[in-house]
């Protein structure tokens, strides 16, 4: 399969000893977290989710987002994005769904000290909430892009090539078309991101077949089968797809 290709779906520290990671401490709950408190591993998981503090910034943020339903990125999930952000010295990166600004606070924390994010998100409201977040830490305007409006009407007016990263954390049933122009965005060595891959654990669960699971299994095969990338699955939070475009 072509790099550029992704096939269309269609169709409907201070860390304390804790014993299974909650809703209420890193948001989005990983899908290793939900098999329950008694399975073996539970506690380590929740030792590598809760590895890294949280600025005040993002968990403000955090809580803002839970306010108004905007699912933020789990704490292992945000320190991801960090760590493949400064990995790739990552200058320009697009994010499709702003959320509450958790994610994007996360990517800046990895950015070049010159690097721009575009985020984009159909909901003002977010938008609202992660342009307060990045000012709370000092980030100045010119260094974040927050673009209102439908990621398929305004992605492909963004220019080929010209981007280090691309997260997608937005409508699942979209993430194939999603996928499709990352990849055009993105630049050779670029990383395309794509978090809820594991969608609380039903994508590994095969008697899960409702549209938005059907959907994301259809885009993880599709990278994973795809020759211009190399592509790996994450459990971090609720599942981190990583893909270098090559």
């Amino acid at each position: 399969m072509p790099a550029g290709q992704v096939l269309a779906h269609h169709g409907h520290s201070g860390f304390d000893r804790v014993n299974a990671v909650s809703t209420s401490e890193v948001g989005n709950v990983p899908a290793s977290a939900s098999v329950g408190a008694d399975h073996p591993n539970a506690e380590t998981w929740s030792y590598a989710e809760l590895f890294h503090e949280e600025s005040a910034a993002a968990a403000e943020a955090r809580e803002a987002g839970r306010a108004f339903g905007a699912v933020p990125v789990s704490r292992g999930t945000a320190s991801t994005l960090t760590v493949l952000a400064k990995a790739i010295n990552a200058r320009a990166v697009v994010e499709v769904g702003s959320g509450a600004g958790v994610s994007g606070l996360a990517l800046f924390a990895g950015m070049q000290p010159d690097g721009i994010l575009t985020s984009v998100d159909i909901e003002a409201e977010h938008q609202n909430a992660a342009r307060n977040a990045f000012r709370t830490v000092g980030i100045p305007n010119q260094r974040f892009r927050l673009i209102a409006g439908a990621a398929l009407t305004v992605l492909p007016k963004l220019s080929d090539g010209a981007y280090d990263l691309v997260l997608i954390d937005a409508d699942k049933l979209e993430y194939a078309e999603y996928s499709e122009q990352a990849l055009r965005l993105l630049r050779p060595g670029g990383l395309l991101v794509i978090d809820n891959s594991l969608w609380h654990n039903k994508t590994a669960d095969p008697a899960n077949t409702d549209d938005e699971t059907e959907a994301i299994r259809h885009t993880l095969t599709a990278i994973r089968e795809n020759e211009g990338l190399v592509s790996t699955l994450l459990p971090t939070g609720d599942g981190l797809l990583v893909a270098v475009k090559l």
